[in-house]
């Protein structure tokens, strides 16, 4: 196996109004202002209920493509959820597979650009036009996703703006006569065009590839593609009734551009102009949101070797410059040799085959029970949910034709071939999958908790982890002499079994144990002995300084060899057996702030307890301040905890008064030169730093 760097990460530039008009504006497009006319070819008026009929499989898909990725929020969204839960194989299908569906979904979209465009100016060539913006919209991705998602925010209020005008008024031009003979074309035709038209709403997952870019991701992703979903079902549902309300069943069919002929109808020439302004932004939209998730694809695959290594490399802004590049041309190539309807059903037959296959990626995550799998939303009515997307997804690929079915099979052998003679050699890894079976028990990746267990670091903690809290009430022991590791465990032990329900000689035995066959993580002059008790009440730490030294052997599991090494600070933490997963979120939290530039610093030189304990406290949480007459704090002397007005979300966590450290109540009365630890939400950190500080 190759040895491998860690890869720079992508700058966590996206807010939840990027992720909303990334994922609205990538399923807003042709679907919506070039696609009816075609499916109105097959299913008649009864296209209305062939767009809702489509949305069901994407229901399931969404919930667990949302669990996917507030679990393992990395660049690649699908390509990385089938690596690590089904192993490489599926990985690669997955990855080149939806890598090609994006970019045949941008090459639509821009065609569908060049048809609004030829109303207004008949003699211009469609396929030119869309490749220069192919290319234009490739330079603004070059330049950053900040910028890219700026532009996309702008884009998608004015589409919005003017769909709310085209819908809020056409509704009174509606003509019910229209929807005679809803079911003449038959099930069969609807179905089929259920599956063709099915491309439309899959854009609202796509912000997934960029979702090592969103700022917490845990609440913006959920939040962001579930309101884009329901924006999606709306803007559908009414607009296709509109059109077949408005438009006669004979002109609908293979019209183009059906949403500027309703215009036209219900306000003229100045409504054509409109909704044909809302059209081109709807197509660059999608364009530019798909040529940002494309490109992570190859970012990411190469980043595990499945890729050539250039395509990881990123310039100076923070952006994969020769992934965007390929991207952008491979779209350019594929204007210029197919046509829409070849691109819409090879793209909506190979998503319903990918979204078939994340649906079991969240059963198989589930099963395996590993326990660094940890999303910040799970998917309701598992797995039942889940098993109705695999089936719905059969469903509709059965519907689709056998030329399309035959396409998407040469994009899955595409797939298998390139893992054959370019992955299999480069990458020994295996997914979830392998954690299942207990036959398969010797096979399982190990690598695969690490890696979820790296990605907790990086995650913001949740409300319910009660990280603060617990350092302001640690122990702690602050060791002034050179002594070794055993020695340290042997005095936690006695501390600890005075209050948790287990013996001295428990404790002691297993914090040893873990230590020498590598359990316990030990890097930078740190160790995190850890234990989850059956039967603990709360969580407890406690946290041991010593400047001279702690000299601990230990197994490394990295090298399978016995190393040494010199501690100044272990933290010992211990937690109840029912909750693994917060275990590791604050074992994980621990290890973000002990690895930060300036942790080691504010722990050597702190001058008491209170002090080592703020060196845990992420800065942004937490304020210590002095009480002293003559400042803003004047206002606090003489007052009862409970008499004080903090900001919601905070609290006093911990008082010291001379020499002493005071575990605040309600009655403890605040006196001249206290010094306050006061913890919270960062919202509320700054209100309370803007009163008293």
């Amino acid at each position: 196996m190759h040895a491998q760097k860690e890869p720079e990460r992508l700058k966590k530039n996206l807010k939840l109004l990027d992720v909303y008009a990334l994922a609205t504006g990538t399923t807003l497009s042709a679907g919506f202002f070039l696609l009816p006319g075609l499916a109105a070819m097959q299913a008649g008026p009864a296209i209305v209920l062939a767009y809702l009929i489509a949305a069901l499989p994407l229901i399931p898909a969404t919930f667990s493509i949302v669990e996917l990725t507030t679990a393992m929020p990395r660049a690649g969204g699908v390509y990385y959820f089938l690596d690590r839960s089904m192993g490489p194989l599926f990985g690669t299908i997955g990855g080149i597979g939806t890598w090609l569906a994006l970019v045949l979904k941008v090459a639509f979209a821009l065609i569908g650009m060049g048809v609004y465009i030829g109303l207004f100016v008949p003699e211009l060539p469609i396929v030119p036009v869309a490749i220069g913006i192919a290319l234009a919209i490739g330079i603004l991705n070059l330049v950053g996703a900040k910028l890219s998602g700026s532009f996309q925010v702008f884009l998608v209020i004015i589409l919005l703006g003017i769909l709310v005008l085209f819908i809020g008024d056409g509704v009174t031009h509606v003509q019910t006569s229209h929807f005679e003979g809803f079911f003449d074309p038959g099930m069969a035709a609807i179905l089929s065009t259920s599956a063709m038209v099915y491309i439309s709403y899959v854009g609202v997952t796509k912000v997934a590839s960029l979702s090592e870019e969103v700022e917490n991701p845990e609440r913006n992703l959920p939040l962001g593609i579930f309101l884009a979903l329901g924006t999606a079902l709306l803007i559908y549902g009414i607009g296709t009734a509109l059109m077949v309300g408005v438009i006669p069943i004979e002109q609908l069919r293979g019209d183009l551009s059906p949403v500027a002929t309703a215009a036209n109808i219900i306000f003229g020439k100045p409504g054509v102009i409109l909704v044909s302004f809302a059209a081109l932004l709807a197509f660059i939209s999608v364009a530019n949101a798909g040529t940002m998730s494309a490109s992570r694809y190859p970012l990411a695959m190469s980043r595990d070797l499945m890729m050539p290594s250039f395509f990881q490399k990123l310039g100076k802004n923070g952006m994969p410059y020769a992934a965007i590049i390929v991207t952008v041309l491979s779209i350019v190539v594929f204007l210029a040799v197919l046509d829409t309807s070849k691109i819409v059903k090879i793209a909506s037959a190979f998503q319903l085959l990918m979204f078939m296959l994340i649906c079991f990626a969240v059963i198989v995550m589930r099963e395996s029970k590993i326990e660094s799998y940890d999303p910040g939303y799970r998917s309701p009515l598992y797995p039942w949910m889940q098993i109705f997307g695999i089936l719905a997804s059969i469903w509709l690929l059965a519907q689709m034709g056998i030329w399309t079915k035959v396409l998407t099979g040469v994009m899955v052998v595409l797939g298998v071939v390139w893992y054959k003679f370019y992955v299999r050699q480069k990458v020994i890894r295996s997914g979830a999958i392998y954690h299942i079976f207990e036959q398969l028990g010797q096979s399982r990746y190990e690598g695969l908790d690490r890696e979820l267990r790296g990605i907790l670091k990086e995650k913001e903690l949740r409300k319910e982890d009660p990280f603060d809290e617990l350092v302001a009430r640690s122990h702690v022991l602050d060791i002034g002499t050179e002594v070794k590791f055993g020695e340290i465990v042997s005095d936690v032990s006695k501390l600890l079994s005075r209050f948790v329900p287990l013996s001295y000689e428990n404790l002691n035995t297993t914090f040893m144990e873990g230590t020498v066959v590598g359990i316990t993580p030990v890097a930078h002059n740190v160790a995190l002995p850890h234990l989850r008790v059956d039967g603990l009440a709360q969580m407890e730490l406690v946290m041991v300084r010593s400047k001279p030294g702690v000299h601990i052997q230990f197994n490394n599991p990295a090298t399978d060899s016995e190393e040494e090494q010199t501690l100044h600070a272990i933290f010992f933490f211990l937690s109840p057996l029912d909750n693994p997963t917060q275990h590791l979120r604050m074992l994980a939290q621990v290890a973000r702030h002990v690895e930060s530039d300036t942790f080691f610093e504010d722990w050597l030189h702190a001058e008491d307890e209170q002090q080592l304990k703020e060196a845990l406290i992420h800065n942004e949480r937490f304020h210590s301040i002095y009480l002293h007459k003559d400042t803003p704090t004047e206002s606090l002397i003489g007052k009862e905890l409970k008499e004080i007005n903090m900001p919601v979300g905070s609290l006093v966590a911990l008082i010291r008064r001379d020499e002493q450290i005071i575990v605040p109540r309600g009655n403890t009365v605040l006196k001249e030169n206290d010094r306050l630890t006061v913890i919270g939400e960062p919202s509320s950190m700054r209100k309370f730093h803007k009163k008293y500080m």
